[in-house]
């Protein structure tokens, strides 16, 4: 039934222009600044792991207290990480097109590097990966704008 409408109106009022984007979505819709704020907090919870300093185990209390902070700050990492690579990968998949493999060749690799990233800062506690990986979203920050002629400031809330 539906089918037999849309077919109607389509001969009742034909397109008289074909319609393309460059994209899946809206213009404005993608924008890595998500992944960047995302893969800060990665670093941010990877060095507070880092200089989480374990208490005598004598005390109770202060055991009870750093397991609680240690495993919030772990649960927080591995959020975050999870929201880099999903942010990630719908800039990957649904903005950046073939048309953009002629000017950045390693797009592909890039992409996939900064998505095992974010897999390793789950896994592990590494501020060496997690500076990887908020480098690696800085170059994604400046492949993407530069797709669009524009010179966006990368900005880190943690410089």
């Amino acid at each position: 039934m539906l089918k037999k409408i849309a077919f109607q109106f389509k001969q009742w009022f034909p397109a008289t222009e074909e319609v393309s984007a460059h994209c899946d979505g809206p213009c404005g819709v993608y924008d890595p600044s998500a992944a960047r704020i995302t893969a800060e907090a990665v670093l941010s919870m990877t060095k507070k792991l880092v200089d989480l300093e374990t208490p005598s185990a004598s005390d109770k209390a202060a055991s009870i207290a750093y397991h609680n902070t240690f495993a919030r700050y772990v649960a927080i990492k591995e959020e975050q990480a999870q929201k880099t690579k999903e942010d990630l990968l719908i800039l990957w998949t649904d903005y950046f097109k073939p048309v953009h493999l002629e000017k950045y060749p390693d797009l592909h690799d890039t992409f996939l590097k900064a998505a095992k990233l974010c897999s390793s800062c789950k896994v592990e506690v590494s501020v060496q990966h997690a500076t990887e990986l908020l480098e690696a979203v800085h170059k994604i920050h400046q492949m993407f704008w530069e797709t669009k002629n524009r010179d966006i400031t990368w900005y880190k809330a943690n410089p």
